[in-house]
């Protein structure tokens, strides 16, 4: 019988998702261990919500108890030399009160919070009380946040419809929470998708063409996980935004679709893998 062994490779690094659990496997934790194998990471997962839903719709949440999400998280920074933690879907302000009371003992950590609040299809993925509970204990705790025009209005209490209010949306925000922003303007629908990252009164534009693709669920998902694989990569913020960035672009250019059974056409990000 051939005798195995087992090794012990230090040079592989960790990093972890709070998120929930899409069975479509297109965006939240699935998204994330995708993108973190792609970057040669070791993906961990701390699981808020098991949610029923394709990329056309979202048909059950159940959110996990928020003790054992808490388990989850505090097992992993224990057994595991993190530096980078990448939230998604939260659900509750529960979750998202736990989640802050683990970091604020944390600082060493990096927060990559992607602060979900809808769905691509529509469906509301966030309660409406949480939203105070990310302004008021989550987002101060972040080094970088990555919200679309949507949520960053949500978080202002404003509509952001320019760019120049995208501009001053994202300085704001910035200046509010104490940390970097990362806002994404693909909602602006414009010829060029811009994101802008502003950080230590810096800004940095990234542009891209607008891709004509089918594929959009996932992609949050998807690019606050490739920003958090940069960090861990030990990549300067504007490094590994860029780094996302293009990930991301690779990822829609190369999407993919299922015909369903019942009829409906289900497009998919590539997210590195085939």
């Amino acid at each position: 019988m051939q005798e195995t062994t087992t090794t012990t490779d230090t040079k592989v690094i960790p990093v972890m998702t709070i998120a929930g659990s899409d069975c479509s496997g297109g965006a939240g934790l699935q998204a994330d261990l995708k993108t973190f194998q792609h970057f040669g990471l070791h993906g961990l997962t701390a699981v808020t919500c098991i949610v029923s839903e394709t990329a056309n719709i979202v048909r059950r949440v159940d959110p996990v108890d928020p003790a054992m999400m808490e388990d989850q998280i505090l097992l992993m920074l224990k057994a595991f030399p993190l530096t980078v933690v990448k939230t998604g879907m939260l659900g509750s302000a529960e979750h998202v009160r736990r989640v802050a009371e683990i970091f604020r003992k944390r600082p060493d950590i990096k927060l990559v919070i992607d602060p979900v609040m809808v769905a691509s299809t529509g469906d509301s993925l966030l309660e409406p009380d949480a939203v105070e509970t990310y302004r008021s204990e989550l987002l101060p705790l972040a080094h970088v946040i990555t919200p679309n025009l949507p949520e960053a209005a949500t978080l202002l209490g404003k509509t952001i419809a320019t760019p120049s209010e995208m501009e001053a949306a994202a300085m704001i925000l910035s200046g509010t929470f104490g940390c970097a922003v990362l806002l994404k303007g693909g909602h602006l629908n414009l010829p060029e998708c811009t994101d802008l990252l502003w950080e230590k009164g810096t800004i940095h534009r990234f542009s891209s063409p607008r891709l004509n693709v089918q594929a959009s669920h996932g992609t949050g998902c998807t690019l606050a996980a490739a920003i958090a694989s940069g960090l861990a990569l030990a990549k300067s913020l504007p490094e590994a935004v860029s780094l996302a960035k293009d990930y991301l672009n690779h990822s829609l250019a190369n999407s993919y679709s299922f015909n369903s059974p019942n009829g409906e056409t289900l497009h998919a990000l590539n997210q590195g893998t085939l």
